[in-house]
């Protein structure tokens, strides 16, 4: 039931001591309350004096308010506990994800890894509340009452002794049908989320196709398959409950059963019979708890062992074999023998097979294809986004395996199609690759950008506070602040535009065209895109199908026959893209 990986964690080990002590205190203490409140009720029968009832009260009523006070210090340990590992664990997640990058989103989807770092994370904190504390209870507290039982009574003792392992025989049958209904429970949970969110992100792009509808009913279909799975998983939690309870019932009613006889036919004196029948709910209540919260331990070890998956993923980190490297007209990057592969369930789909492929200096590449052919996938591997499957790569004639280098990304930037906004300030947004840029030099890069006319209309100016995701802002300003950025950090010369203007209406794009020119100075400039006017402001072009370069070349070169690249245009230029 626990994890092994759980001890790996810091002061899991030293917890447990904490809670065995204070578990064994506790097993004590209920054994006091119950052989004191039997000594009491004897006495009251057998007609002692007051005193005799009163003494063993007063130790009874000690007992019972140490049961509850060690009962809450247990409490606050464990969920202290819980809380600061579920946060480091939280923590751990979204530095990994974050160092991964694009690469384990396209493996995981989204959905999983939101579902992971919230609800996951809330399942492990309710799981470390619930498990540590249960299983110490279940293990120290019945052996010291069922000694202590066994001392007064053998009958007694041996009769819960056998009781015990068929409760448990069919907590194993029951609780094995359980994890078996919550795992497929949890991966339709993370498959829900997935189709949730991948549908929330291209609603318009739904609504424009006319697709809306039909995906409404994917997302239902898949929604009635969680609901009846759940009902399945909470027939057999309401099921073991209840075979258990009606055990530990049956169990309790045979022993008092045995003890009545047993002091009717005077073969043994009251108070080992009473305070027997007084512990034998005692010694069933640690395993009736474990029961009861069985299910919701199981999501969580459910969850924790996803996030468990996630963090021993391979960590491939940025590498630092480049080095001392500097981007000018005189740099090259070349590529050759590039493969990408998407890991699915099966055999490696290829999405990426570049023979060769040079860049240099401040030159303008266009990157461009039809959907699918593989743009977003060169440019983010060029970005160091995304890891090659193999490749032999050099830039400035030192051998890299990969473009995940700490020297290279510092030198890039990256506009995508859809920038992503913090939740903050305007000011921060833009300082977003220089946080240290004064003021001066974020107005400047402000009024490069085309903000001046937007700012001059926000009351706060800078200071205008944005939602995450950037919202309250118009996707053409988003793209302006983008462009902010990439003005600040004027020593990034390498520039990686993901079809940038593919939202924005033609209208907005030519506006943003002349900033955007400007930005191109000095730059090498990798554009992809879907808009045949930007083909005019590249020096080289890249016609991408079905992963591969199908053609390259200067723009006027691929005009002069009737290959891949004019293909393309008429293609675009009939919207059949």
């Amino acid at each position: 039931m626990i994890d092994k990986r759980l001890f790996r964690l810091p002061g899991t080990k030293k917890l447990l001591l904490v809670l065995a002590g204070l578990t064994l205190l506790q097993a004590f203490v209920v054994l006091f309350q119950g052989k004191y409140l039997a000594e009491a009720l004897v006495n009251s029968w057998e007609q002692k004096s007051l005193q005799t009832i009163i003494y063993p009260m007063v130790l009874f009523a000690i007992a019972f308010i140490l049961r509850h006070l060690f009962n809450l210090l247990n409490t606050k340990i464990v969920e202290n506990y819980a809380g600061k590992t579920s946060e480091n664990i939280r923590g751990q997640l979204l530095e990994k994800v974050y160092n991964s990058g694009p690469e384990m989103i396209s493996e995981e989807g989204t959905g999983n890894l939101v579902t992971s770092s919230l609800d996951g994370i809330d399942l492990v904190e309710n799981y470390f509340k619930l498990i540590f504390t249960k299983l110490m209870n279940m293990s120290i507290i019945p052996p010291v009452l069922l000694i202590y039982i066994y001392t007064q009574n053998i009958a007694s003792g041996i009769t819960l002794t056998i009781i015990v392992p068929l409760v448990i025989l069919f907590m194993i049958i029951l609780g094995l049908a359980a994890q078996s209904k919550a795992d497929a429970q949890y991966k339709q949970y993370t498959i829900l989320s997935n189709h949730f969110l991948d549908a929330l992100r291209g609603l318009p792009t739904l609504k424009m196709l006319g697709l809306s509808k039909r995906y409404a009913k994917n997302i239902y279909t898949v929604s009635d398959e969680y609901r009846r799975r759940t009902m399945n998983t909470l027939r057999i939690a309401i099921l073991s409950t209840f075979a258990l309870d009606w055990l530990t019932t049956l169990g309790i009613a045979i022993l008092a059963v045995f003890l009545g006889l047993g002091l009717i036919n005077n073969s043994f004196p009251l108070f080992p019979a009473l305070v027997t029948l007084i512990l034998a709910p005692e010694y069933f209540l640690p395993l009736r708890d474990f029961s009861n919260d069985y299910h919701a331990t199981l999501n969580g070890k459910n969850a924790l062992n996803a996030i468990f998956e996630l963090l021993d993923k391979p960590s491939d980190n940025k590498g630092s074999d480049l080095k001392d490297f500097t981007w000018d007209e005189d740099s090259q990057v070349e590529l050759n023998n590039l493969e990408f592969t998407y890991k699915g369930s099966g055999d490696k789909e290829v999405s990426l097979d570049i023979d060769h492929l040079k860049l240099s200096g401040y030159h303008r590449i266009g990157v461009i294809g039809k959907s699918g052919s593989g743009k977003t996938t060169l440019i983010r591997a060029i970005g160091g986004f995304l890891l090659p499957y193999s490749a032999d790569i050099k830039i400035n004639q030192q051998s890299v395996p990969n473009f995940k280098q700490t020297n290279w990304q510092n030198k890039l930037t990256f506009l995508p199609q859809s920038p992503y906004l913090f939740a903050g300030s305007i000011a921060e947004n833009i300082a977003f690759y220089r946080p240290d840029a004064s003021m001066d030099e974020i107005k400047k890069a402000t009024h490069a950008a085309g903000l001046d006319e937007f700012l001059k209309v926000l009351p706060e100016g800078f200071d205008t506070r944005i939602g995450e995701g950037g919202r309250g802002i118009s996707g053409g300003q988003q793209q302006r602040i983008m462009l902010a950025r990439a003005f600040l950090a004027d020593d990034r010369h390498i520039l990686i535009f993901d079809e940038p203007t593919a939202h924005l209406d033609i209208e907005t794009e030519y506006a943003l065209k002349k900033p955007m020119e400007q930005l191109f100075h000095d730059h090498l400039v990798i554009f992809a895109t879907h808009r045949l006017h930007w083909i005019n402001e590249m020096d080289y072009v890249i016609v991408m199908d079905n992963g591969q370069i199908a053609e390259q070349g200067t723009p006027d070169k691929l005009r002069d026959h009737n290959g891949a690249f004019s293909k393309l245009i008429n293609n675009m230029r009939g919207d059949q893209l």
